[in-house]
């Protein structure tokens, strides 16, 4: 008929962005967050002085 709509038979793959508010950008962001506070615990107890002190900022 005429008119009709018709559906398409396949749906194209579209990969995700590597940028912006995404699943991966996410996941980077708290994975790099968790590196960085473990790391200033371990500064803070290796040193013996806080974060600040250490960078020479206080």
């Amino acid at each position: 008929m005429p008119g009709e709509m018709v559906e398409p038979t396949q749906v194209p793959k579209l990969e995700e962005p590597k940028f912006g508010f995404n699943d991966y950008a996410e996941r980077l962001n708290g994975r790099a967050a968790m590196i960085g506070f473990l790391l200033t615990v371990i500064i803070e107890y290796v040193t013996d002085k806080g974060l600040l002190e250490w960078l020479g900022l206080k």
